[in-house]
């Protein structure tokens, strides 16, 4: 009997070492949920990397855009400004009217006959050659200081003077629109062009 209870006690004692073993066994990965879990945060990490480049480029691209779409109009200003200073500004300036005898590539002439006070008759004059002006014709006009230069007055002169600003409102409605986004305030320039360019041609 004794040697039994001893054969007995030790297949106890191997029973449980070898649980002991095969419990430790089955936790071992539980190490490796670490470095799998660190694993797992990688693409989070570059998806949010991916975001902030494309707000990056989404926001380079609106102000380039924006950019041009300002320089166009600021540009479509000045050239219409060259003009439109002389037949908005006419206080203090020599009026009168032309009538245009004879055209060549780019100027047409005339005499000028003084209406405004302190103006002086002029044997020829130029002005510059356009739909605005035609051969034969008589048109009241502004004296630009300095010069026997003049540009065609009233609301015709007024019109076409901004002609310039008309084509720049088009082409900035086709990068504010495209390039932008804004189709809305796209169609607005390009509706207040069309209108411009339409009123002027038809005033001339």
């Amino acid at each position: 009997m004794p040697a039994t209870a001893a054969s007995s006690h030790r297949r106890r004692g191997h029973a449980r070492k070898g649980s002991a073993k095969s419990s430790a066994r089955g936790a071992a990965p539980a190490k490796g949920a670490g470095p799998a879990g660190g694993e797992g945060s990688e693409p989070a990490k570059g998806s949010a990397k991916g975001s902030a480049s494309g707000a990056a480029l989404r926001f380079g691209r609106v102000v380039a855009m924006g950019a041009v779409a300002v320089l166009i109009l600021l540009a479509g200003v000045w050239g219409s400004w060259g003009s439109a200073q002389h037949v908005m500004l006419t206080k203090g300036r020599e009026q009168g009217t032309v009538e245009v005898t004879r055209c060549g590539e780019d100027t047409c002439a005339g005499p000028y006959t003084p209406l405004s006070a302190g103006s002086t008759a002029r044997a020829r004059v130029e002005i510059e050659k356009s739909v605005a002006v035609r051969r034969g014709g008589i048109y009241t006009v502004v004296i630009k200081p300095g010069s026997d230069e003049v540009v065609r007055s009233g609301p015709a002169g007024v019109l076409y003077a901004w002609v310039p600003l008309g084509g720049a409102l088009l082409l900035a409605s086709i990068v504010v629109a495209g390039g932008l986004g804004r189709v809305r305030v796209g169609w607005v320039l390009a509706g207040s062009g069309v209108a411009l360019l339409t009123a002027a041609f038809l005033a001339v």
